[in-house]
């Protein structure tokens, strides 16, 4: 068992079913699916409690009944949430547009800044996930670097992301920098990259070094429900490496637990990885 730490948002998921693709001017009918627990700490860290690991929660979250939901429902499902912040602020939840073919439109709210604290001793954690655009994220992941393993997702903007592991998709790369996907990385992560994953859907994921790059194949799968799948590569990733495989054998990981997030009609992990990870 590791002690896994994640910077990364608790959402209240709301999720709309439309009756046919999304189109720019278009009529669409749509089914209300209720609410349901989500987020890059949701969706990536339940995965990791079921395979074992003590995974607490930074975040922020409000304080009024649909925030008590929400860490009712994060408690339940085993995560750490004593490090959670709790703001004066209601907490809005975040519209997810489904269509028929399992891709999802995110519409939600600007988000009220968070601003991360002093940094902990990092000495007890086996990993820092970074997934969130709170203030002093960088100053955590530098103070984390010489004592865990450090894994952060790409920002939508230009940050700074200091890590070992830095990861993204393949379209939200495109057209950020016209150097190599290395030198890009390396300006974001800093001389202590060592990997710089690229993830594509049914296409893969490819891992960039400084001496060049390799591959693995996507796990083919029924797509019901896209949401959550970079989240839960995520987490079979870091599972990986913290039990010591091989960048290879962790993407594949990887790979694996994303083909059961697309093919669950949920945004956290659905019980297929759960009984995956109590057969293995």
């Amino acid at each position: 068992m590791a002690n896994i730490m994640l910077i990364a948002n608790l959402n209240c998921d709301r999720v709309l079913l439309l009756d046919k693709p999304l189109t720019t001017g278009g009529r669409h009918h749509y089914k209300d699916s209720g609410r349901r627990l989500g987020g890059g700490g949701a969706n990536t860290g339940l995965g990791l409690v079921w395979a074992g690991h003590n995974v607490a929660l930074v975040s922020q979250v409000g304080s009024d009944e649909t925030a008590d939901w929400l860490l009712a429902e994060a408690s339940l499902h085993g995560l750490n949430c004593g490090l959670l912040h709790r703001n004066d602020v209601g907490t809005p939840e975040l519209l997810l547009i489904m269509t028929p073919d399992g891709e999802r439109t995110i519409i939600r709210p600007e988000r009220l800044k968070f601003k991360l604290g002093t940094p902990p001793d990092f000495i007890r954690w086996d990993a820092l996930y970074i997934n969130s655009s709170a203030i002093g994220c960088e100053l955590w992941a530098e103070a984390a670097l010489d004592k865990t393993l450090v894994v952060a997702q790409l920002a939508k903007d230009e940050r700074s992301r200091p890590c070992h592991v830095l990861i993204t998709s393949k379209s939200d790369l495109e057209g950020r920098s016209e150097l190599s996907v290395w030198e890009y990385g390396v300006t974001i992560a800093g001389d202590q990259l060592r990997y710089f994953v690229v993830t594509d859907g049914a296409e893969g994921a490819t891992a960039y070094t400084a001496g060049g790059f390799f591959s693995v194949p996507a796990v083919t799968s029924h797509v019901v429900d896209t949401t959550g799948a970079g989240d839960a590569f995520a987490s079979g990733l870091i599972n990986g490496l913290v039990n010591q495989l091989s960048i290879q054998d962790a993407m594949a990981e990887g790979a694996r637990w994303a083909s059961f997030a697309v093919a669950t009609e949920s945004s956290i992990p659905g019980e297929a990885l759960k009984q995956y990870l109590m057969s293995v």
